[in-house]
């Protein structure tokens, strides 16, 4: 789900979330209640709901739920304007990057850029649309430039693209692995199912041996060509045109001797051996929803429960698989809400004391020290700024994707840079609470960087910084209650479940009413007073239960405390390395997570 949150061009239109990020913004993955709805702090002005899709005759219209890629089939949503020949295509962003190959990248206006074999396509913010809880735009012009065929058959749209041959390859040792270059014969599906890279092309025995000798392993899968590097998923992938090809950054530095490498086990012997044990996964159905869940008590277990960081910071997804490869979880779930669009966090995430993403919106969240229970409740976060003469301002967020009016912080633990959200923006330098100089917009469009010791103010909206260079300026920070204390926090929302009771309220936390009655997969963090429970919830024959039916079912397996995180095609479970669960049918990519780690 979290598709997108993420501001209309460079002049921003502040609301409740921040600005108008991908035009969709914070309204569709953080699910956004007008402020009437009851919940949202007082000082920000209501919600501007997203643009909706351009309106067209009945007839020309056409909406479905499933999606064909070269006979792969997947659950997505999608609309078509036009007949036959149709003069729109909307599709989710999350389908363009994960199954087609399509790169993006967003700019502070909150356009996006996307490339796919060298043709390019950019996407003003007014022209990104929601699809229930997807990020869609239209993705025709880009389509039928790289020759995709498409058709409608019912509710399903069928997209075809004929497979190309690997000419050639070629490859070189970089700083931190080796990059290898594929050319082809024409564009080509490039998609990751788990540990493989798969790629809509066939090669000969020569050029799969080659691939081989360079550590990979290359073998077809159906009509695809499935790669794998033994020391890890890539770093990245990407397509060029002119001529077509397919560059992978592989971790690693030099080509080992010819190999085949055994596919691994299902699951993880150390995760196998706790199975039945101190650690149990039910599979199980109730009223028509399929449910995982594994639980272990976190007291004297022999795993401990932690928030699941990306490896690159607070910028950027991978698969719920590589996340937990990234953090040795032997069980992982999806976690909180994040902007697929800017690839950044929208919400609570707290590792070992330090706040990496702050709350937002009196959200629910999860929080617990050392080997406790986790505690359920809503949380928010005072903070301000005090200076010389006086003069003391409340600040916004902390390390947020959540773009609003006023003054945010950002530290190291963001990243190694800080790259301006929206237009407009001023910054101020800090270093050890002492103020050493004035940024401007230009200077944050390009980039400034965070080192340890450093805090960086950025004033958006117009917000004044009123301190000057060698003034030192006093932080304070208070939670509004212990949850924000603890050693580690995840969050996301609504609270579904507190003390054995539901505690189901959208307005508190700033929920649209379309959102708290959308079906969709679910993932979900809870406790029944002796055991923390990870879960996951399907519909088996509709797209998944509602907010409300979640809480009730969980109520049903004797649950006291629940939190709902982020769900549709975030939702995944990876069980020793395997993945068990994939919301939409597909391996979504995701930001954060939480999981269970040996000690």
């Amino acid at each position: 789900m979290a598709t997108c949150p993420s501001t209309r061009r460079s002049r921003l239109r502040f609301s409740a979330a921040g600005s108008r990020i991908g035009a969709v913004a914070a309204g569709i993955a953080l699910g956004l209640a007008p402020l009437q709805a009851g919940g949202a702090p007082r000082s920000l002005p209501a919600v501007t709901p997203p643009p909706p899709v351009r309106a067209a005759p009945s007839a020309d219209l056409r909406n479905g739920t499933i999606v064909r890629i070269n006979g792969r089939r997947q659950q997505a949503l999608w609309r078509w304007i036009g007949g036959d020949s149709p003069r729109a295509l909307w599709l989710p962003l999350e389908v363009l990057q994960n199954q087609l190959g399509v790169s993006s990248r967003s700019l502070p206006d909150g356009s996006l850029d996307l490339e796919w074999f060298g043709q390019p396509l950019r996407v003003a913010a007014a022209d990104q649309q929601a699809l229930a809880d997807e990020v869609a735009l239209d993705a025709l012009p880009l389509l039928r430039e790289v020759g995709v065929r498409f058709g409608v058959d019912g509710d399903q749209l069928r997209l075809d693209l004929a497979n190309a041959s690997l000419l050639q390859l070629r490859s070189a040792a970089q700083a931190n692995g080796r990059r290898i270059v594929l050319d082809l014969s024409g564009p080509a599906l490039v998609r990751q199912e788990g540990s493989d890279l798969l790629l809509g092309l066939s090669g000969s025995d020569a050029l799969l041996a080659q691939l081989r000798e360079l550590g990979l392993s290359a073998r077809p899968v159906g009509a695809d060509l499935a790669l794998r590097s033994p020391a890890g998923p890539p770093l990245r992938v990407f397509t060029l045109g002119g001529p077509n090809r397919v560059v992978i950054d592989i971790p690693g530095g030099s080509p080992g001797a010819p190999r085949q490498q055994e596919p691994p086990a299902p699951i993880d012997p150390r995760l196998q051996a706790l199975l039945g044990r101190s650690v149990r996964w039910d599979r199980v159905s109730r009223s028509g929803i399929r449910i995982n869940a594994v639980r272990v008590e976190p007291r004297n277990g022999p795993l401990r429960l932690t928030p699941l960081i990306p490896s690159t910071g607070m910028q950027g997804l991978v698969t719920l698989p590589q996340l937990a490869q990234q953090n040795q979880a032997l069980v992982a779930i999806n976690g909180g809400y994040f902007n697929r669009v800017r690839q950044l966090p929208l919400g609570a995430l707290r590792q070992n004391g330090r706040w990496l993403s702050g709350p937002i919106l009196n959200r629910g969240v999860a929080a617990w020290s050392g080997r406790e229970l986790p505690r359920f409740g809503r949380l928010s976060l005072q903070e301000w700024l005090s200076g010389p003469n006086g003069t003391s301002l409340p600040l916004v967020v902390v390390n947020s994707g959540y773009v609003q009016r006023g003054i945010s912080r950002y530290d190291d633990a963001w990243g190694p840079t800080y790259q301006a959200l929206s237009g407009q923006e001023t910054a101020l330098l800090l270093r050890q609470g002492v103020v050493q100089e004035r940024l401007e917009a230009a200077q944050l469009e390009r980039g400034v960087p965070l080192r340890r010791g450093e805090m960086l103010l950025v004033g958006r909206g117009g917000a004044a910084l009123p301190w000057n260079r060698g003034d030192r300026l006093q932080l304070t920070s208070r939670p509004s209650s212990g949850l924000g204390e603890a050693e580690q926090v995840i969050g996301g929302g609504p609270l579904l479940l507190q003390n054995g009771r539901l505690a189901l309220n959208g307005g508190a936390e700033a929920f649209s009413a379309s959102f708290l009655r959308q079906g969709a997969p679910r993932s979900v963090l809870a406790s029944d007073g002796l055991e923390v429970w990870l879960l996951t919830l399907e519909g088996e024959n509709g797209p998944g239960p509602t907010l409300e039916e979640t809480a009730r079912v969980l109520l049903q397996l004797g649950l006291r405390d629940a939190l709902n995180l982020d769900g549709g095609s975030s939702t995944g479970l990876v069980l020793g390395g395997s993945l068990q669960v994939k919301g939409r049918g597909v391996a979504g990519r995701v930001h954060n997570g939480v999981g269970l780690v040996p000690p």
